[in-house]
């Protein structure tokens, strides 16, 4: 976990100016130890101290919307896998009194007892008189500016006092959380910046940041639970969720005790136990980002984060620190390609129209091509002779014109293999040109135009994968950076120069890099998005 990202721990709480300008603009999970022990809440509902009593007292004729769930003690945020029915608060307090009672020296004590109060009216004896353990009180609203009529504890609004730091917000909702058994709510974010506070009880909140969200596999962005994990973290199955075997090292946990509040920011996801009979209240409010964020601004802002993140999932296949690196090891040690193979070997794989015998080792040699050189060049022409008849080659080669797709080839004669893996390492093409130095790519380039332009031309138009195409042009662009602005011109001339029909060349690796880019955008669709390219995931 980045230290940037670790949560904070503060037992003074902040003030409004410090919470927004230290904490709140860092997207980072903070701690506030005792930051509602002030509240009336705090010592009047306490269960251990009349709490059930006077909480019936204030609300008990209310009826609430309860989560009931044959999962319990995992409660999915999933519609598909619990109901929300009506249930008086009595009735709630009710369960919660017949899981307790007060020891003799006035501690309390769980008791292994289930049961519902006396049937007082018509919503008793409903599906949770056999199971009270599956009833969850979660997000019952005490506020909601955005749906008034769905209020169910306002009364309880005036027990609540609203942290310092959170009086310039712009509430959404403040809701109540109460369980009467253990409960674990399933991995999710919020669409809003969140302070939990544990007004009775204990729980234990583990948090992942939002660039950890690849790893949980979200649910589909189109769906209902969109906002959820949809990997049971209790019983995993990594050869269903690969990614997920590295998700707790991303994780934190926290432990908040009663009078404790943990800030959540938008977007974290986070997986919440809490001990039997515990009491929270949470605050939601919108974030300066969003409150920001302009309706007519959505598709422009939607494009930039898409765009963001193919980019670094490129990157990811292709490490710029990575390259730098097998460049630097590579050009001293000359440990990359095969060998084995004799300059009468690269003679044979050669057209007809190409250098024979001696005089190949002798244009070599005139290009002072250092020994890895000829071993890329060696495996270049091997690899398109591998898969292009040579006598085929000697014929005039059909090549794509800059109206149809590059990887379309109409001349059945030659047999074209594009590898399809994203990744360089399963590439043969790709991990050459990965493995060598810009300038040294460019002399095997410049060996190429000069002795065998017709290879050079089939592996370009015929044998170039989009991951090849992406290394390559990387490849380029440092190469640019290396020589001079003439030598520059002076090599794309030759290099292209030995091309019939240079705009195919062109077309090609543009098409290349776009279908590697495409497979980069399908990756982030399915890590962040949950969304298979080939269509909905059976189930969803």
């Amino acid at each position: 976990m980045e230290s940037a990202l670790r949560v904070r721990s503060l037992n003074e709480v902040p003030s409004a100016g410090d919470f927004a300008s230290g904490i709140e603009s860092t997207n980072v999970p903070a701690v506030f130890s005792g930051c509602v022990k002030d509240w009336k809440a705090f010592s009047n509902w306490n269960p251990c101290n009349g709490g059930l009593d006077y909480l019936q007292e204030r609300v008990g004729l209310c009826v609430v919307e309860a989560m009931l769930s044959d999962s319990a003690p995992v409660f999915y945020g999933d519609i598909r896998s619990h109901e929300r029915v009506p249930l008086p608060f009595s009735a709630f307090i009710g369960l919660c009194k017949k899981r307790m009672h007060h020891s003799e020296d006035g501690s309390c004590v769980k008791s292994d007892r289930h049961g519902l109060p006396e049937a007082s009216s018509e919503y008793d004896s409903k599906p949770y008189e056999d199971a009270p353990h599956q009833i969850y009180l979660a997000q019952v609203p005490i506020i909601n500016t955005e749906t008034e009529e769905r209020v169910q504890l306002g009364s309880l609004r005036e027990d609540i006092q609203t942290p310092v730091f959170l009086e310039d917000k712009v509430l959404v909702a403040i809701n109540l959380w109460m369980n009467n058994a253990q409960a674990r709510s399933s991995t999710h974010y919020d669409p809003h910046h969140n302070l939990l506070c544990v007004v009775s009880g204990c729980k234990q909140v583990v948090l992942w940041p939002p660039s950890a969200s690849s790893m949980l596999y979200p649910m589909p962005i189109y769906g209902e639970a969109s906002n959820h994990s949809s990997v049971p973290l209790e019983n995993p199955n990594f050869s269903n969720y690969p990614r997920a075997q590295c998700l707790m090292e991303h994780s934190q946990k926290v432990i908040l005790q009663a009078g404790d509040a943990l800030f959540i920011p938008e977007g974290w996801f986070h997986q919440v136990d809490s001990d039997d009979l515990t009491i929270a209240v949470n605050f939601w409010w919108r974030s300066n980002v969003t409150l920001n964020m302009s309706e007519h601004m959505d598709a422009y802002y939607l494009r930039i984060i898409l765009r963001r993140l193919t980019d670094r999932e490129m990157d990811r296949v292709l490490p710029i620190a990575s390259l730098a690196q097998m460049e630097n090891m590579n050009r001293h040690t000359g440990i990359v390609l095969k060998k084995g193979q004799n300059d009468n070997g690269l003679d044979q794989a050669c057209e007809g129209n190409d250098l024979k015998g001696k005089e190949v080792e002798q244009r070599f040699m005139s290009h002072a091509l250092e020994p890895l050189a000829v071993l890329a060049l060696h495996e270049l022409v091997s690899l398109v002779h591998g898969h292009v008849n040579a006598a085929e080659l000697r014929q005039p080669m059909q090549s794509a014109s800059t109206t149809a797709p590059a990887v379309s080839v109409n001349d059945e004669r030659i047999k074209v293999v594009r590898p399809s893996s994203f990744g360089w390492e399963d590439d043969p093409v790709a991990k050459i040109f990965w493995t060598l130095h810009p300038i040294t790519l460019k002399n095997v380039f410049l060996a190429m135009v000069e002795n065998f332009p017709r290879t050079l031309e089939a592996l370009i138009l015929h044998l170039l994968s989009p991951v090849g195409a992406e290394v390559l042009t990387r490849k380029f662009d440092r190469m640019d950076q290396l020589i001079t602005e003439e030598e520059r011109d002076r090599f794309y001339q030759a290099f292209y120069g030995a091309f019939d029909d240079q705009f195919a060349a062109m077309d090609a690796i543009l098409k290349g890099k776009e279908l590697f880019a495409l497979q980069a955008y399908k990756n982030v669709l399915d890590k962040y998005l949950g969304v298979d390219w080939r269509g909905p995931k059976p189930g969803v």
